[in-house]
């Protein structure tokens, strides 16, 4: 049986990256990791950080039933000499070329799924490029009008070292927005679509057949029955109302500081905060930093670490892989599933 082809862009040269998926050659993964980056760099990264690794060039007629487990590197040369721990805006073309190429692999059939290691955004900006993050040019570059950015990570005291624990899948309704905008952003058409994608997602990605889909209330207490906000009654709950009518499984609105408690996320597929700071403090402390992250709603598979460049470890071999480790399981399970839906 043919192995999925999964691509994983290397992300912003001077950060920790390239290095992460250079030790992910001494692991073994069920599927052809395809390493999309400047060869030479990952090369010395790993002889910097210690790692034992022997690339493969990458051969996209290869068939995907033979070789041995090994990671293979598809050539994107650097537009400046890269440093680790210090960033150059002169890289961040590079770090879109990265992307692009995965991107494209993916809408044609190359490659299964793509896996993201962190870039930095400021110094795209600083490029002049105007930049949000990966959730936002995946969308704009595929032509999707509404993705859904969600983390998720396993729970438990032994999440860390056996990463057998339960899922934790927190998806957001709104994304990097500042808090004051938050609420005129969620409204009755977004908030749908957002729970169709996330319903729909479920499914065909994770094998769910009816997800359990539990909703947090925007304001202190749901609300308090319009005396302290009426989102939840003027939009949230209506739009429940209306998707249970269409048959999907859904539990709220909640007030968000009661909800990540086992009453209810006990037989939960996936929670629904309303803004960023609202679920993902409550997910990143809950799975110890193996967390990654998932692009719903695109026309392809995304997943990628829940954390940044970590410039300050760039080069010392001390940054942690679960998190990838984590994405790149995730992609295949996803890929997979994907196959049979």
């Amino acid at each position: 049986m043919s192995r999925p082809r999964i691509a994983l862009t290397t992300g912003e040269p001077a950060g920790i990256g390239p290095e992460l998926c250079a030790a992910l050659a001494g692991r073994r993964f069920d599927a052809r990791l395809v390493l999309i980056g400047d060869a030479g760099l990952i090369a010395e990264r790993a002889r910097v950080c210690g790692i034992d690794l022997a690339l493969r060039p990458y051969d996209a007629s290869r068939p995907d039933t033979e070789g041995a487990d090994e990671l293979e590197v598809l050539h994107v040369p650097l537009a400046a000499p890269a440093v680790a721990g210090r960033v150059d805006p002169a890289n961040a073309r590079y770090v879109l070329a990265l992307l692009d190429r995965a991107r494209d692999g993916c809408m044609r059939g190359e490659f299964a799924a793509m896996v993201t290691a962190p870039l930095h955004k400021g110094v795209i900006n600083d490029a002049g490029i105007a930049f949000t993050g990966h959730t936002e040019y995946l969308a704009d570059t595929t032509g999707t009008p509404q993705v859904v950015m969600m983390l998720a990570g396993r729970t438990g005291a032994d999440a860390r070292t056996t990463a057998d624990g339960p899922w934790l899948r927190v998806a957001l309704a709104t994304t990097h927005l500042p808090l004051s905008a938050v609420p005129a952003a969620i409204n009755r058409e977004s908030l749908a679509r957002t729970l169709r994608i996330l319903d729909h997602d479920l499914r065909a990605h994770f094998g769910i057949a009816r997800p359990h889909i539990v909703v947090a209330g925007l304001n202190p207490h749901a609300g308090e029955g319009g005396h302290m906000g009426r989102e939840e009654l003027d939009v949230i709950a209506p739009v429940l109302d209306a998707l249970r009518a269409d048959g999907l499984d859904l539990e709220g609105p909640l007030p968000a500081d009661t909800l990540f408690v086992p009453r209810h996320l006990d037989g939960a597929d996936a929670v629904l905060a309303m803004f960023h700071d609202q679920g993902l403090p409550v997910l990143k402390y809950a799975t110890f930093g193996h967390g990654i992250n998932i692009t719903l709603g695109l026309p392809l598979i995304r997943t990628s670490v829940d954390h940044g460049t970590a410039l300050d470890l760039a080069g010392t071999g001390r940054a942690d892989t679960g998190s990838l480790i984590e994405a790149v399981d995730a992609a295949i399970s996803m890929a997979r599933a994907r196959r049979t839906h």
